[in-house]
């Protein structure tokens, strides 16, 4: 049997992206280059005390599992959570560097006419407003700025569902994650449950991984009637290899498989701002989302850091049932998942009760999961200790 790395990187996809860093990292790397996105000097107005910061990102492949679910239920307003993964997978992002205010969003829907007709658009086009809406009614300023749909059926056989996020900020507020160091307490606040401003139960999948969990879960039913959803180039062992149809009981949850799959990426944008407006960045010294790399993505800030994470919350319902059906390993499992918190800050030890009572009130669960050390590798390198039940996972 093919290891799960084989069977990840034989959808082609790749969760540490080495391609991709190998040459980003060798570029400039902004104002502040430990920051969680780059920060550049602000050419809009030219007020040198202010900086600006441009982010894009998208829903990837969760908007094909929004495309099976519209197919088999005819439900266009599915892709209302479609829109809300593709925004928040900018605006937390954002939040990393202490961004919350006076952002203006604009998106780009890539799609296939023939397969992804008006109606679904305007459901796409529909929720991205409603979904700012809620943000603003949560004092969060995000202002659309329009976007494009461009008819690419060459390129799609669905659609793809993409955004760019610009902000201008105050330089001095600035949250760096270079101020990660050796001595801080990690609170992880968890993916998954009910948030007060959330309108339904969330399994905590986000919208990172779900190319390889819409394979491992799905059945060959998909395989056979929907060829528009997968690479014809990938070996049919690793396409749709799973027992489920999208409206199974998940085992261990009251959730559908496919409304799993599909829980709208959680924000933790009012979370994130009431912790510095109320603990501030001498208690806070900073702020990880863990969206591509999973539980992993937090090697690369900080410097001489060991990541000891020994503290994690119970892995949800639907990423047992990955694990379950696949045979992933723990070891890929914690760097393709955030499984079951997508969000952390890192903090002072006296700070994490606080941390941990403002999650509370907005009915997010939270937990002191780790801390951080000095590095114990020759060169002083990042690296992860994740204990699993008194099994190690070690990254560097």
């Amino acid at each position: 049997m093919n290891s799960s790395q084989n069977r990840y990187n034989q959808r082609g996809v790749s969760s540490s992206k080495e391609e991709v860093h190998k040459v980003v990292d060798h570029m400039d790397r902004g104002l502040f280059p430990g920051a969680f996105c780059k920060i550049t000097n602000d050419l809009l107005t030219g007020n040198d005390n202010l900086c600006n910061v441009i982010h894009s990102d998208g829903a990837g492949t969760k908007s094909i599992l929004g495309y099976l679910w519209y197919k088999e239920t005819g439900d266009p307003t599915v892709f209302h959570g479609i829109a809300q993964d593709s925004v928040v997978m900018n605006l937390d992002d954002l939040a990393c560097v202490g961004i919350w205010d006076r952002i203006v969003l604009s998106s780009t829907v890539n799609r296939n006419a023939r397969n992804f007709p008006g109606e679904a658009l305007a459901s796409l086009i529909e929720g991205t407003e409603e979904f700012l809406q809620t943000l603003r009614d949560l004092g969060i300023n995000v202002e659309s700025g329009g976007g494009e749909t461009a008819d690419v059926g060459d390129l799609t056989g669905t659609v793809a569902v993409d955004s760019c996020a610009v902000a201008i900020a105050r330089r001095d507020g600035v949250i760096d994650n270079q101020n990660i160091v050796p001595g801080l307490s990690i609170v992880g606040f968890s993916s998954s449950g009910k948030a007060s401003y959330e309108a339904e139960e969330n399994s905590g999948i986000g919208s990172n991984g779900l190319t390889s969990a819409r394979h491992e879960l799905l059945s060959k039913h998909y395989f056979e009637h929907y060829a528009e959803t997968y690479d014809p180039v990938t070996d049919p062992q690793f396409i749709y290899c799973g027992p489920h149809r999208m409206l199974d009981s998940l085992p261990g949850s009251n959730l559908t498989v496919g409304k799993a799959l599909l829980s709208p990426t959680r924000t933790y944008l009012p979370l994130a701002k009431t912790i510095m407006d109320e603990m501030g960045g001498s208690k806070v010294r900073g702020l990880v989302h863990c969206s591509g790399g999973g539980q992993t993505k937090c090697m690369r800030f900080g410097h001489a850091v060991h990541h000891i994470k020994d503290n994690l919350f119970a892995p949800p319902a639907l990423f047992k049932e990955i694990q379950k059906v696949s045979g992933t390993t723990n070891q890929e499992m914690y760097q393709v998942y955030n499984m079951g918190h997508r969000f952390e800050a890192y903090c002072t030890p006296d700070a994490v009760d606080s941390l941990i009572s403002i999650a509370k009130s907005f009915d997010i669960e939270a937990q002191e999961i780790g801390r951080t050390e000095p590095s114990k590798l020759k060169d002083d390198q990042n690296h992860l200790d994740i204990d699993v039940k008194g099994n190690i996972l070690a990254y560097s």
